[in-house]
């Protein structure tokens, strides 16, 4: 991390929005242990990965303003158990809370990444969306480059607690998909039983 410097560390950061296989809680702390390094300092540790987060969200946010709602329907139409229905729920519910979503989804992974396709999809306001991102992302970063720094070379401790959450969130996902699953196979045994 000292090698690449603070920017290098937006970058990457900005790259873990778009491609999540190194994820930001190991790229933040090792933020704060270079700046515990004296590399550069913290301030510019938080400043650049902040930047960082906020430019790979505008790249997903935009993509999901192409894609756009009728592209949604149009995709979930394709997709087996999806209806275009279940597109208009989800839109219904972004309208209904898109600011908290996009606010509190930077603090939590999988989400971290994916809230900016539907905040664009919806046509969320530019400036709100990189407003709430911003404020967001100040936190969760501030939070793990301040671990990292504090922590030192043992900044390692944070993966503990981090990949805790990240299994807590892994575990809703996987039950809210099979809880979704099991609706929509059940509605179509259903709707059969009815037909016959």
């Amino acid at each position: 991390m000292g090698t690449i410097g603070a920017p290098g560390a937006g970058l990457a950061v900005a790259l873990e929005n778009l491609f999540p296989p190194i994820p930001s809680e190991i790229i933040l702390p090792l933020a704060g242990l270079a700046a515990h390094q004296g590399k550069f300092s913290v301030v510019e540790a938080i400043i650049w990965t902040t930047i960082g987060s906020v430019v790979g969200a505008y790249a997903l946010y935009w993509l999901g303003r192409w894609l756009g709602h009728n592209r949604m329907v149009w995709l979930a139409r394709k997709i087996p158990l999806v209806d275009a229905a279940d597109v208009v729920k989800t839109t219904n519910w972004f309208k209904k809370h898109g600011k908290k979503a996009v606010f509190f989804g930077r603090f939590l992974p999988i989400f971290r990444s994916l809230i900016s396709i539907p905040a664009g999809i919806e046509r969320m306001p530019a400036l709100q969306f990189g407003l709430l991102t911003l404020a967001g992302s100040a936190i969760w970063n501030t939070i793990f480059v301040m671990a990292g720094y504090l922590l030192g070379d043992a900044w390692e401790q944070i993966l503990i607690y981090a990949d805790a959450l990240k299994y807590l969130v892994y575990a809703l996902v996987a039950g809210a998909i099979i809880w979704f699953l099991v609706v929509k196979i059940r509605g179509r045994v259903h709707r059969g039983g009815h037909s016959a």
